[in-house]
Order: structure tokens, then sequence, then C-alpha cells
């Protein structure tokens, strides 16, 4: 049964490898830097923090691909957890 745990985990690692290899060659098609990608998620939160109350320990905000029918270009991808929205 170990044995089998062995082989399932490399089986899990592989595709976590396999997933940070496609985010690197999106960051790098799209030639956006890290810091650059920083700065868009601190605006992105600052105009939302404006309007919602958000969980910044928890926002997600990455590069991906779209889906082939649009041409595999990169997209930007958000998920900001709310946690009310501001009444103004």
């Amino acid at each position: 049964m170990d044995l089998f745990k062995l082989f399932s985990n490399r089986s899990a690692s592989k595709e976590v490898a396999k997933d940070r290899l496609k985010l690197i060659l999106i960051h790098d098609r799209s030639d956006l830097s890290p810091e650059l990608l920083e700065l868009i998620k601190g605006e992105i939160m600052k105009v939302i923090s404006t309007y919602a109350e958000i969980d910044a320990s928890e926002v997600d905000i990455r590069l991906t691909k779209t889906d082939e029918s649009e041409g595999n270009a990169p997209a930007l991808v958000a998920s900001i957890p709310i946690r009310r929205i501001k009444n103004k």
C-alpha cells in the first residue's frame, strides 16, 4: 500500500511541476514581469476595496492562458474573496 502512495505522490508532483512550467511559459510570452503583476494586483485590490471589504490574505491574481479557440493568449485571472459590500 505504501508503494502505491509513493507513485501517486510522484504523479501529483509531476502535475504540479507541469503546471508551474506552463505558468512560466505564459509569463515569458506575455512579457509581464512579476513586479508589474504585483503592481496590477495592488491597483485591482485598491479599486475593489473602495466598494467592498475584501479578504486580502486570500487574494489570488495570476496569469493563465485563454482557450485554444481564443488563440491561447495570456489572461489575467483574479479570485478576490469579498467579505461585504460597502454602502456609499
